[in-house]
């Protein structure tokens, strides 16, 4: 490394931003009129996917600039720490090994002389034995019947990455899958839950609680009401069904705290274990994969995982210039840094992956929303940008004007298979399917396109009034899927998980903490104190004050304008 440690401080980072001085009037227009090649020159292809970085505002010195901030900030020794099981979460000092969580079975792995490959799959073993069982109709619930309905009771990484991915991959549901129906509650109010218990019979559902910790008071609140839910309709019913029995038919456990588990419960032989080291939004390739081995089998869950091992072997081994990961990282850090655009929209163009920008938001948004280094100094640069997104078709009806003619630079990630509909038996039916999916990417080509040359993209020279205009000069990135598969999917996640980290490894700073999420759980547990005992109160903020009288008010029917009386 040159400089003193700061990013912002390297003759690298100095480097780039004189650089951006000179890029910053340079219309992508005019960069690819100077140069034919720039698909051949900013495209790379892995694992199934293709990465074309061609409409991203830089030129080849920007690239090799960057790859020079890369090599100071020592991104090769980092990409070797994280793989082979080095404490590189520093606040929290350990490993964070969720690769690990698909390497195959024969490879091995030392972190800290344990070798964690056979653990993970013995984990993965117990799990297959579960979705086995629950697929054979063999899992019964406490009155002898089938479980019909499984409902995973989770939040944040233990709801959006099994979420996200039984939605992406629910064409690959497998005969032995239908059977069972998987349900996802994760809302701390119960709206979710409270649908589910007035559909569903107690007799034949069946309750996944995953929790890295296990107190997590979203998911706990939610577990409670359905264990009380259970009680009340199965115990003292004239069959004698018992708690304890209900407890072991109908609860399954998914956490990296046994003991928390055995107290809330679960019978030990229904609990699924996984490791601190594994971050929760990160933990969808083990045990908190289970909602997605009960949709898509166990056989496209390890294709999954083998997708995501191959992006992780291209990680480790291609070159910067040449490595995926790596290249898409270096995009974001030239346009937050150096480009001062700190928007960022995740456009997939295919309903299937529906959560894909939700899944993101929280990946990049919780990994990288950080404002202090390792050594625990105050950054005074960007570091993770704001990030949102939706289906494009549907972006398209919604908020592109504000892409198109707003006064804000926005970066877009546009995210599509090349073939789809092909595999559709009726020819009529795939014929029509297959036109309406060249149409679904004629749009994401065209929006791209548009973004990135403004009224240049139609060459009919008419001169249109302001309001008409399109700028142009948006930068954009698609990524290109084969086709939907389990391996490409797998491969995708982990293309945007090794991103996060090398772009927090040039920022200096911890993806793999959260520190604002605890202290916000921690204040939640204050308030709730406060609001039942009433004590407290007159030490808060005056808007605090107000809001909670506001709820005393309303719950006593007191009128709002008169404060409850301490008790």
């Amino acid at each position: 490394m040159s400089g003193d440690g700061r990013p912002d401080r390297r003759s690298s980072w100095q480097a780039l931003a004189s650089h951006a001085e000179s890029m910053r009037s340079v219309h992508l227009r005019d960069l690819f009129d100077d140069t034919g090649d720039r698909f051949a020159h900013f495209s790379r292809h892995t694992a199934g996917l293709t990465l074309d970085l061609s409409k991203q505002r830089w030129q080849p010195e920007t690239l090799s600039l960057l790859l020079d901030l890369a090599r100071d900030a020592d991104v090769p020794g980092a990409i070797g720490r994280l793989l082979n099981g080095e404490r590189v979460n520093l606040s929290e000092g350990r490993p964070a090994l969720h690769t690990a969580l698909r390497l195959p079975e024969q490879a091995s792995l030392l972190v800290e002389g344990e070798d964690v490959v056979p653990a993970v799959h013995r984990s993965l073993a117990r799990m297959e034995a579960m979705v086995d069982k629950l697929h054979a109709g063999q899992w019964r619930g406490a009155t002898g019947h089938a479980i019909q309905d499984v409902v995973n009771l989770g939040v944040g990484g233990s709801d959006l990455g099994p979420l996200m991915v039984t939605q992406a991959l629910a064409d690959y549901r497998p005969p032995e899958a239908e059977r069972i129906r998987v349900h996802f509650a994760s809302t701390m109010d119960g709206s979710q839950l409270a649908d589910y218990l007035a559909r569903f019979q107690p007799e034949t559902t069946l309750f996944v609680l995953s929790s890295k910790s296990f107190t997590t008071i979203d998911t706990l609140t939610n577990a409670r009401t359905a264990r009380d839910w259970l009680f009340s309709r199965l115990v003292g019913n004239g069959d004698g069904v018992k708690r304890d029995l209900i407890m072991r038919q109908h609860f399954i456990g998914v956490s990296a705290s046994p003991d928390k588990m055995n107290e809330w419960g679960i019978d030990p032989t229904n609990q699924l274990e996984f490791w601190e080291w594994v971050g929760g939004r990160y933990s969808l390739w083990g045990a908190i994969g289970l909602p997605i081995a009960l949709i898509t089998g166990m056989a496209n869950f390890r294709s999954l995982l083998a997708g995501a091992h191959a992006m992780d072997c291209h990680f480790r081994e291609a070159p910067l210039a040449d490595n995926l990961p790596v290249l898409l990282a270096l995009a974001g850090i030239w346009n937050v840094n150096f480009l001062d655009i700190r928007a960022h929209s995740i456009l997939p163009y295919d309903g299937r992956l529906a959560y894909f920008s939700s899944y993101l938001e929280q990946l990049e948004m919780e990994s990288n929303g950080k404002s202090v280094t390792h050594d625990g100094d105050v950054v005074n640069y960007s570091t993770c940008p704001v990030l949102w997104g939706q289906v494009g078709p549907n972006a398209q009806h919604a908020f592109y004007q504000l892409l198109h003619q707003g006064t804000q630079a926005v970066a877009c990630d546009f995210i599509a298979p090349l073939k789809r509909y092909d595999d559709v038996t009726d020819p009529a039916t795939r014929e029509h399917l297959i036109d309406q999916h060249r149409l679904t990417l004629a749009n994401c080509f065209a929006q791209s396109r548009v973004l990135m040359l403004g009224d240049d993209a139609i060459d009919d020279r008419v001169e249109r009034p302001s309001y008409k205009r399109y700028r142009g000069n948006q930068p954009s990135t698609t990524v290109l899927l084969d086709r939907l598969t389990p391996e490409t999917l797998g491969a995708l996640i982990a293309l945007y998980e090794h991103k996060v980290f090398v772009q927090a490894t040039i920022w200096d700073i911890n993806p793999f903490d959260q520190w604002g999420v605890e202290l916000g759980k921690q204040i939640a547990g204050d308030t709730e104190r406060v609001l039942v005992s009433g004590q407290g109160v007159e030490s808060m903020d005056d808007s605090s004050r107000g809001l909670i009288q506001a709820l005393w008010a309303a719950e006593s029917s007191v009128p709002a304008d008169e404060p409850k009386k301490e008790t």
